[in-house]
């Protein structure tokens, strides 16, 4: 797969804590000119880069972020918020705490909670696999199967560990046929990213591909 069609999958992405709309701007004009799947932002800056970019790329932005532990109605009320603000697609991070204690059924419901008020725009779940055992990330991959979720996502990219091409293929091995996967976390060079959509991920999440495109062009 050539770099512009490795770029058409990637989720250009900002979420610094110090991110300014200075740099978001940067992110979405990067976005445009490579024609990346979306650029992945802070909430803050949906509103402001929706109307910057128009309909001309996807706005995708994240919801209990990064940590997961908002409570349902917050991670409900973020993701209306953003929509609002012209959102077109949601990365909300699974609720870790419930899911270590077994309880996949509070997972489950807040999951189809957030995604009916996604309103139709994609919804993809982090589950950061890091802090997942084999047993939970096999379980994950069932529930956020049943959930109607669009995409299992690997990782947050600010816990302790991002992607792996193991993590992949297990999730491509237990999600449903329907569901896509997204690999996030320390995608820093062409041949990662390759790597992982070879072990069957349909979208990257990535910071740095879109520059190091750039500089060798």
């Amino acid at each position: 797969m050539d770099r512009k069609e490795i770029l058409s999958r990637v989720d250009h992405t900002l979420l610094a804590q110090d991110a300014t709309w200075e740099q978001v701007k940067v992110i979405c004009d990067q976005g445009l000119a490579c024609q990346t799947a979306s650029v992945c932002i802070p909430p803050r800056y949906v509103k402001r880069a929706a109307d910057y970019v128009g309909n001309r790329l996807k706005i995708c932005t994240v919801i209990g972020f990064p940590n997961g532990y908002s409570t349902p109605e917050v991670k409900v009320f973020e993701t209306e918020d953003a929509i609002r603000n012209g959102a077109d697609e949601i990365d909300m991070v699974m609720d870790i705490g419930l899911a270590k204690s077994g309880d996949w059924e509070g997972v489950l419901e807040e999951i189809k909670a957030v995604k009916a008020s996604c309103k139709g725009r994609i919804l993809k779940v982090i589950v950061e696999a890091c802090q997942l055992t084999q047993e939970e990330k096999i379980a994950a991959c069932r529930i956020v199967s049943m959930s109607g979720a669009d995409f299992i996502k690997t990782s947050t990219g600010f816990a302790q560990g991002g992607a792996t091409v193991e993590d992949v293929k297990l999730f491509r091995e237990h999600i449903s046929p329907d569901m896509r996967i997204k690999a996030a976390g320390g995608i820093r060079t062409f041949e990662q990213a390759q790597a992982m959509l070879d072990a069957g991920a349909d979208r990257i999440g990535a910071s740095s591909l879109v520059a190091l495109y750039q500089k060798n062009s």
